[in-house]
C-alpha cells in the first residue's frame, strides 16, 4: 500500500479507550476495538463514540447493530467540523414501532428519472479540496406513505422528498458534488430520506431526523427543522367526533411578529392540505403534537378560521391499504395510481 493511500484511511485504530468506556458501559478493550474499527470506522474522536454509547444506553439499543451514525457537520460558529450522533432509519422505524400505533408503510412511489452532471470541488478524507465531475441518474422525487392509528382511525401520512434537496454533498455546504453513497445508491438513499420524513410527519414527537438526511449538511441547516410538508388522511368516522367540546378555542389576536416565518409557512401548508383532504380532526391532533405555546395558539386559530367556512365532514374514503390522499393535482393522481398499481402487484 502506498504512503498516499495509507494517509487517506480513517485513523480510528489509534483512538484510545477512555476510562469511562469501561466504568460506565462495561466495555472490554476488545469491544472498544470492534466499535472503532467495525461499527464506527470513520469516527475521529473517542468522545463521538461515547456520545453514541450514551444514546444507545438511554434508548436500550444494541450499539453493535449500529442503530446510530456518527456524522461530521460543519459548524460556522466554530469554523470546523463537529462530530454529531444521529439515529439511522432503522432506529427511527424502531421508535415508531415502540409507540404501538404504527400501522404500516407503503412501498415508495418514485418520480421520473433525471440525469444531471455535477462539476465542482469536494473535500477528500484529508480535508483537501479536489476537482471532480460526475454524472448521476436519479429519481426526481419519492413519496412514502406511513400509517398511524389516531383516535382509533387508520390515518395516512405522506411526504414527498426531492433528490436535489436531500442528497449529501462531498465537502459540506459549499460543494455540489454528491457523496460516494449517493452516487452509488441514488434511489436507496432517497428512499431512506422519504421514509424518515413520513415517519416524522406521523410521529412528530417521537421521530426526528435520520443520519442519512443530515450527512453532508451543516449545523446551520437545522434551523429548517420546523417546516412541515406532510399529508394526513382520516379514513372514516363520524363528523361530530371531529370537533369535541374540548377543542373549542376562544378567538385570539395573534401578533405575527412573534411567530417565526417558518412556523407561519408550516401552518399555512397544514391548513391547505387539511382543506383539500377534509381531515380536520387529524389536523387538530397534529397541531397539538407539533406546536407549543404561542405557535400552537396561532396554528389552532388558523385552523379555526377555515373550519368555520369549510364543511366539517370528511369525504367517505374507501378503507383499503392502497388509498392515498384525494387527488389534488395531476401529479398527485399519478402518485395515487402508482401506489394502487404497486399494491395490486404485491
Amino acid at each position: 500500500m502506498s504512503q498516499n493511500n495509507r494517509n487517506t484511511l480513517p485513523k480510528t485504530r489509534d483512538l484510545p479507550m477512555p476510562v469511562t468506556a469501561q466504568q460506565s458501559y462495561g466495555l472490554s478493550e476488545q469491544s472498544w476495538k470492534v466499535l472503532t474499527e467495525v461499527t464506527f470506522p470513520t469516527a475521529k474522536t473517542p468522545e463521538a463514540i461515547l456520545m453514541a454509547l450514551d444514546y444507545c444506553k438511554a434508548r436500550k439499543l444494541d450499539i453493535f447493530k449500529k442503530p446510530v451514525h456518527i456524522v461530521p457537520m460543519w459548524s460556522a460558529a466554530l469554523g470546523r467540523n463537529v462530530e454529531t450522533v444521529w439515529p439511522s432509519i432503522m432506529e427511527i422505524q424502531t421508535t415508531a414501532s415502540r409507540t404501538g400505533v404504527w400501522a404500516g408503510m407503503d412501498r415508495p412511489v418514485w418520480g421520473p428519472d433525471v440525469t444531471k452532471t455535477f462539476t465542482g470541488r469536494y473535500k477528500d478524507d484529508n480535508e483537501q479540496w479536489q476537482e471532480s465531475s460526475v454524472t448521476v441518474t436519479f429519481p426526481e422525487w419519492v413519496a412514502v406513505t406511513v400509517y398511524r392509528i389516531v383516535g382509533g382511525k387508520r390515518c395516512a401520512f405522506t411526504e414527498e422528498v426531492y433528490w436535489l434537496e436531500a442528497y449529501s454533498t462531498a465537502g459540506g455546504k459549499n460543494s455540489q458534488v454528491p457523496t460516494a453513497m449517493w452516487i452509488k445508491r441514488p434511489k436507496g438513499q432517497l428512499s431512506k430520506c422519504g421514509k424518515a420524513a413520513s415517519l416524522r410527519a406521523a410521529f412528530p414527537e417521537e421521530c426526528g431526523y435520520a443520519a442519512e438526511e443530515m450527512d453532508g449538511k451543516t449545523l446551520d441547516d437545522l434551523t429548517d427543522a420546523t417546516v412541515i410538508d406532510g399529508e394526513a388522511t382520516v379514513w372514516d368516522g363520524d363528523a361530530d367526533d371531529r370537533f369535541p367540546e374540548s377543542t373549542e378555542h376562544t378567538p385570539q389576536v395573534i401578533n405575527l411578529s412573534q411567530i417565526h416565518p417558518k412556523v407561519q409557512k408550516a401552518v399555512a401548508e397544514l391548513v391547505r392540505r387539511t382543506k383539500a383532504a377534509g381531515a380536520w380532526k387529524a389536523a387538530y391532533d397534529y397541531a397539538h403534537q407539533k406546536f407549543k405555546g404561542i405557535d400552537l395558539t396561532f396554528a389552532l386559530a388558523e385552523l379555526d378560521k377555515v373550519s368555520q367556512v369549510e364543511p366539517k365532514a370528511t369525504p367517505a374514503l374507501e378503507q383499503t391499504d392502497n388509498t392515498g390522499m384525494p387527488p389534488l393535482s395531476a401529479k398527485d393522481m399519478a402518485m395515487n395510481q402508482a401506489r394502487q398499481t404497486l399494491g395490486h402487484a404485491a
